[in-house]
């Protein structure tokens, strides 16, 4: 996105800034290549794309894990990233739940909230308000073997809750979940984003799932990663329920953003 269309949306509105940003890691592979992304405070935006094509690469970059080769990050309008600055604080949640397997539930979630040494009481009012959030309430001592792969997933996102993030960073979450827990758990993702003030950034290679959950896709394309379209979700006020998974607004988006993922390919390809 350009400094001319950024400037009509608000540059002090945008959290997340990727300005002609490429990666290329020392074994030669290269992951991104000039790629812009902005996203805007209490957007929900995807990244979608094929597998490999750089988009959790960028979610990365974001998080400040990875360092770009050439171009530019910018985090709320500062080429510095926030060390836990109020009103600019992340939290990541990763593609596999990664909980502490001999701790139960709460002290699971309570983990970053010690790192941070925050007191005992405060972690626990924390803990205890993200577990509710995530449906999780009544399962504090639980060890994360006792747990289904959806519930735990639902741990891991309550501890990235717990943090009180401002963005919120997802990479595939839910990719290795069946069907009917990952429709569940896109559907509470939504309403928890619904409430305000967080935005997200979430990546999938799901075209159906990441018109449910945004306002915004942005679609890549394969190696070297690329943005190839920046498509927004019009769901006309209608509720991000079943019913609208099966309507036409939202079945006319997913046929455009299959048509331009093809697109792409055939000319990466070519």
């Amino acid at each position: 996105m350009d400094d001319v269309v950024l400037h009509a949306q608000g540059v002090k509105d945008v959290v997340l800034h990727a300005q002609g940003v490429h990666k290329t890691y020392a074994n030669g592979t290269r992951a991104l290549a000039d790629a812009h992304v902005a996203v805007r405070a209490g957007e929900f935006v995807s990244l979608l794309g094929p597998s490999g094509c750089g988009k959790s690469t960028l979610l990365r970059l974001f998080a400040g894990l990875e360092t770009p080769s050439h171009g530019h990050l910018r985090w709320w309008n500062s080429p510095r990233l926030p060390a836990g600055e109020p009103g600019r604080t992340m939290a990541m949640v990763f593609q596999e739940a990664t909980l502490m397997p001999w701790a139960d539930v709460q002290h699971n979630v309570e983990l970053p909230l010690t790192l941070a040494r925050v007191p005992a009481a405060e972690r626990h009012a924390r803990a205890a308000e993200a577990l509710a959030a995530v449906g999780l309430a009544g399962f504090e001592r639980a060890r994360p073997r006792e747990l289904s792969g959806g519930m735990q997933m639902r741990v891991s996102i309550a501890r990235a809750l717990a943090t009180r993030p401002d963005v919120l960073l997802m990479d595939e979450p839910f990719g290795a979940l069946d069907e009917f827990t990952r429709h569940k758990l896109d559907s509470d993702l939504r309403t928890l984003w619904a409430r305000g003030g967080l935005t997200v950034v979430f990546v999938t290679h799901s075209i159906y799932e990441a018109v449910y959950l945004s306002g915004r896709v942005v679609v890549m394309g394969a190696r070297p990663g690329r943005v190839v379209a920046d498509v927004p979700v019009d769901d006309a006020g209608a509720p991000r329920d079943e019913a609208w998974r099966v309507s036409a607004p939202f079945l006319h988006t997913c046929q455009a953003l299959s048509r331009t993922l093809a697109a792409a390919s055939e000319v990466a390809a070519a």
